[in-house]
């Protein structure tokens, strides 16, 4: 018997089988995916707290129900096998997502997404026979790869960098504050499924190659991709995007403002809450740093914590966020220097920029 899957699917697949998403082996179960969803840890205790799942429809259920293996095919080429241990469905799913999601609005990208997944999931062990190659295969690099290379490179201490927007003076500032203390920095972009208006993924990569060229010490700077389903989890995301960098080598990582947030959906340093509550159990060591702005009494970028502008004159602080800078640069406006270096902005010319 075999399955036809989605690039989503392949890609997680992947990830799974390279222990990118360790403990974590194979797509959860039943058991695994309610502890994950009420506990924020899977059905061994371990910490993880987004859900990884395999969706099917009801035929492809009773097809598979009582097989040992399942082939996975990707556009008709056979790319890896599923062991299935485990079939389920979720009674309500507009509950689960609330859980998760801390909503159950249509205007959240991830609850739109889970709310469209099909009839069935199955969850089990899987083995992967060929990696995807997709447009920016030569920036992503596997668990293994990355340690090697930090190893190379004698960094005995590297911070991980999650992000989905072209590099702004914020980020900027961030990852200049962690690179202080630790060896090296990875900056790895998600660039897996996004929703609309988001960047796309060859603009991020182009503006962070020029970031690093022109701004950052080039022995001390490592740029990879992560092609994965940007959730939308907040909180629980940040989490998430933690292990990740673990599983990678990294040993310390930066949870900032508003981490893997969507529009008004989650509090400013809710992510900070909530991974705080499971730090002492993370195989990595959490840098939760407060959202940089431009203060212009100061005429630098700055926090809450290191100006007092933010309190005593507030409209002297320019809050530097993703958004802002996608709506500069889509409504065509001269990006100030002070928000994005225009070396960014200049690669970002002759690139279709949003999705």
């Amino acid at each position: 018997m075999t399955l036809e899957i989605s690039k989503d699917h392949y890609l997680e697949l992947e990830k799974l089988a390279l222990g990118v998403f360790a403990p974590l082996k194979g797509f959860m179960g039943e058991e695994d995916f309610h502890s994950c969803v009420n506990d924020y840890r899977l059905a061994s205790g371990a910490v993880f707290p987004v859900p990884i799942l395999f969706d099917i429809v009801e035929s492809d259920h009773t097809k598979i129900s009582r097989l040992a293996s399942v082939d996975l095919f990707f556009e008709g080429k056979k790319v890896g096998t599923l062991f299935p241990q485990s079939f389920f469905r979720v009674a309500d799913k507009t509950v689960v997502a609330k859980k998760i999601f801390g909503t159950d609005s249509l205007d959240h990208p991830g609850v739109k997404n889970f709310l469209a997944t099909k009839e069935y999931f199955v969850g089990g062990p899987v083995e992967m026979h060929v990696r995807p190659q997709f447009e920016f295969a030569k920036y992503e690099f596997t668990p293994q790869e990355t340690r090697e290379y930090f190893k190379s490179m004698n960094w005995n201490t590297i911070v991980g960098f999650q992000t989905r927007n072209v590099p702004h003076r914020a980020h900027e500032y961030l990852q200049k504050v962690a690179l202080e203390t630790v060896d090296g920095l990875l900056i790895q972009p998600l660039v897996g499924k996004k929703k609309n208006g988001d960047y796309q993924p060859a603009a991020v990569i182009a503006g962070y190659e020029a970031l690093i060229k022109y701004y950052y010490p080039g022995n001390r700077v490592k740029l990879a991709v992560l092609s994965t389903v940007m959730r939308y989890a907040g909180p629980r995301e940040a989490i998430f995007h933690a292990l990740i960098r673990a599983n990678y080598g990294c040993t310390h990582f930066v949870v900032g403002r508003d981490h893997a947030g969507v529009g008004g959906f989650y509090g400013k340093y809710q992510a900070h809450e909530l991974i705080t509550r499971f730090e002492s159990e993370l195989p990595i060591k959490i840098i939760k740093l407060s959202g940089p702005y431009y203060c212009k009494a100061c005429e630098s970028i700055a926090t809450e914590k290191t100006c007092p502008h933010f309190v005593s004159a507030p409209d002297e602080c320019i809050e530097i966020s993703g958004t802002l800078m996608r709506k500069m640069i889509r409504d065509g406006a001269a990006v100030d220097k002070r928000f994005m270096r225009p070396e960014v902005v200049q690669a970002l010319q002759n690139i279709e920029i949003f999705i």
